[in-house]
This record gives structure tokens, sequence and C-alpha cells, in this order.
């Protein structure tokens, strides 16, 4: 990546605003033309969203981003359609015990309605905010009741393949299990056990930094430091690791960039959330500091990896180890091309690197003012880029809002255009949703605010 140290979230405050602008629109297209009873949306086919049932694990963000439109711009209606499509549909994503997505369906909605309702800036009753919380409790439970246990005291929510599956993306659903803490809420087990939602969120993410990142410590022939395996296999007789796997990548051998994404965005949040606790909560875990410095390293060697792995305007090809990729020459010296005849972009898994980077550098300030830096001008670089005529979609006969992402390569589910070889020029919702984030998390640091999760 070519980063530039003269961006600042300032300098962005007019782009970010753009993003705003050109999504009001398609937020209401969608909103119009959703059949529920097709399913939830997912990504777009010649700009229109279409359904692919796999897991309804997008329903979170359909309601969310007019919720996080609304937190940006004050537009009523928007926080109207927010919050009455999460009252209508997202009740049974609480309680959904079969999927590992707590954290991106239910945070994105219920978190950001309680977010705006504590906060003041959106009308809400003590009703209203007891029953988000409610559900927000509810959610953490389920989430953490997802659960397998390994020796060595590790152990982790397991993704929808089944108990002996840990996926890279459930990081980022951690945030259900810290609201729900944060709540005062526990999960209760066999003989009113009282089960720590804290301890499942730390051993999780002590498990998958352990076995499904890389730390460049000769662990196999392909350990490259920063690198992330979509999926751990475990043997669920004794608990042991077997192999690393792949459902969405090239290989397990190489490193699918949405799930480097969610790695690399999940830790710098939830450093963000971990420092607010006192360090009396820590004590079972073996205390704060450890705790907090174990995942301040994965998320820099994450972070360091997509720097060096990512062409020079910060928009990464789906996969680094992607066969194509050896047809464009130094594609890493250049802008990322979306239209080449190789291999396809993800502007998704930027836009969301692109939160986690500058989490990264604002968590980073006061402690290594230089790591800071560059993680903030590596965060701001890939945002620019997101923001321009690229990837901002502004056409209204697109129902999408980020260009150039994709869903699943070795399945064959992305469009390809009439003419083209490879994806491109369509949406996902997800990267629609953090696109969003994005801006409205720059827009509050161009005004001297800040915007987390957990800020309620």
């Amino acid at each position: 990546m070519s980063l530039d140290p003269t961006l600042t979230p300032r300098s962005l405050a007019t782009a970010a605003a753009r993003v705003f602008t050109a999504a009001a629109p398609k937020i209401t297209s969608l909103h119009r033309a959703w059949n529920p009873a097709k399913g939830t949306p997912v990504f777009t086919i010649n700009g229109r969203y279409t359904s692919r049932g796999w897991t309804e694990w997008t329903q979170g963000f359909q309601f969310g981003m007019p919720i996080l439109h609304y937190a940006a711009t004050g537009d009523k209606t928007m926080l109207a359609l927010g919050r009455d499509g999460t009252l209508r549909h997202m009740a049974t994503h609480v309680s959904h015990i079969g999927v590992h997505d707590h954290g991106f369906n239910n945070v994105s909605t219920y978190a950001n309605l309680l977010h705006l309702a504590r906060a003041g800036l959106a009308p809400a009753s003590d009703g209203d905010i007891a029953f988000y919380e409610l559900a927000l409790k509810i959610s953490g439970a389920v989430q953490a009741a997802r659960w397998t246990d390994l020796p060595e005291n590790l152990g982790y929510i397991y993704s929808f393949n089944g108990p002996h599956s840990l996926f890279a993306d459930t990081v980022r659903s951690l945030r259900a299990l810290a609201l729900s803490h944060r709540l005062g809420h526990v999960l209760m087990g066999e003989r009113d056990r009282r089960i720590s939602l804290l301890e499942r969120l730390l051993r999780h993410a002590e498990t998958t930094a352990r076995f499904n990142v890389y730390f460049g410590a000769g662990r196999d022939l392909y350990d490259i430091r920063g690198r992330v395996a979509h999926e751990s296999i475990f043997n669920l007789n004794d608990g042991s690791y077997r192999c690393p796997s792949s459902q969405q990548g090239y290989s397990a051998f190489t490193t699918w960039t949405r799930g480097l994404s969610w790695i690399l965005c999940g830790y710098p949040e939830q450093l963000e959330f971990l420092s607010t606790l006192p360090d009396s909560e820590f004590k079972p875990f073996g205390g704060k500091a450890p705790t907090l410095a174990r995942l301040l390293e994965t998320a820099q060697a994450t972070a360091d990896f997509y720097i060096g792995h990512t062409p020079t305007d910060g928009i990464p090809y789906w996969d680094t180890g992607a066969p194509g990729l050896a047809r464009l020459g130094d594609y890493l010296d250049r802008p990322a091309e979306p239209y080449n005849d190789h291999e396809p972009v993800d502007s998704s898994a930027a836009a969301i690197s692109a939160q986690g980077l500058i989490r990264l550098g604002n968590y980073l300030k006061k402690k290594d003012p230089k790591a800071s830096s560059r993680y903030l001008a590596a965060g701001l670089a890939t945002a620019r880029t997101l923001f321009g005529d690229t990837y901002l979609s502004t056409n209204p006969r697109h129902q999408g809002l980020l260009l150039h992402s994709v869903y699943h390569r070795p399945n064959n589910w992305d469009h390809i255009p009439k003419g083209r070889k490879v994806p491109c020029g369509e949406s996902c919702l997800w990267g629609d949703y953090h696109l969003l984030e994005l801006a409205l998390l720059i827009q509050r640091m161009a005004e001297g605010k800040y915007y987390t999760f957990f800020a309620f």
C-alpha cells in the first residue's frame, strides 16, 4: 500500500458525507422492492439485490444501514425504516441457535438503536430501551451457547458447519457477547451454572489467534506473519487441532481477504471495548495487561499483512493466493484493477479492514505514535479510495452502494457481467453496511468525536 501521512478524518469529511448522500436512494429502493418471502437480500445481479440461501446473516445489515444513515444525517425517514424493520423482522435472529452471526445481525440493529436512544439522539421510551437491551442480552447468551470446549482452557463459538469448525468471521460476533456482558447478563447452564460471557469472549479470541492467525513462528511451511486461515478444524473426540481449511477462500494455505478483514476489524474493536473494563474483571483470566497485549499482537500482525499484501490504493484482491494473480504482473505496485480479466477485487474486505486499521491506529495513539500514524494512514487511504468514483455507486438504477465486492468465488455465486471474465460492478449488503459504518466513524472523528459498538 501507498500511505499518505497528510490524510486526516477532516480531509475526508466531505467524501464521507457523499457516501450518505449516495446511500439514501439505494436504501429506499431496496426497501420498496424487497419481498420478505424471497429471503434476505445478499448481493446484486445487474444492480438489483437478490437472495442466496445459505444462512440469513445479512438481514441486520439491511436494517442497520438506515439506522446508521440517521445517525449521520438525522433523516427521520431512515430511522423509521431501520426501527420498523428491526421490530418486524429481527426477533428470530435474536434467538437463532444455528449460526455464528449474532454480532452481524443484532449489533447492527438493536445495538445501534440503543446507542442512539441512550445518547438522546433518537426518540425512545423507557420501554424501547428495555426492549433493545433485552434483545442484546439474549443474543449474546445464545451466541455464547454455541460452544466447543478445548483443552488448555481454550474454546470457541462454532460455525454453522458444526462443532468441529472455528471461523475467522466469528471474531466480529464477539460484539454480541461484549454487549450482553456489559448489560450485566450471563449465560445460564445446567444446574443453574452461571457462565461468564466475558470468559467465553476471551477464550474465543485466544483460540482464534492461536489457530486461525499466523505469527511467522514456523508453525507450517506457509506460516507468514499476519496470514489468516478462514477455518480451523478440530477433532471433537479429544479436542486436538487437525488442520486449516477454507470455505470461501482459494485454499487453506492462502489468505481469503475478507476472512483477514474480520480479524483485522474484530480485534481492534475488542481492544477498545476491553480497555474500558476494570482490571478486576480480568483476574480470573491472567490479568488485563497480558490479555490486551495478546489482542494487540494479533491485530498488528494482521494489519501489517494487509498493508504488505494489498495494492497501492488499499483495495485487496479476493484472496492473496488466487492463481490468476500471477498473470497480473506486479499488481501490488499499482492500484487494484476491478475490471481485469483474471481475479476479482473485494471492496467489502477493504471497507471492513479500513475500519480496523483506523481503530487500531486510534488505540495506539499514546502507546506507539509511529505505529499509530502508519495504521491511521492506511485506513484513511483505503477509505479515500472507497469513497471515490470507482467504488462508490451513484447510479440511481443500481441498488448497491459499494461496487466490486465478492461473496463466494469458489462456488461461482458472484455475477459476471456480459463481456467480462471475472465478477465486477456488483455489491453486497455487508459491503454497503460497512462502508456506512466506516463513513460514520470518519465523520465522527472529523467532528472530534468517536463511534464504537458499545458507546452507551
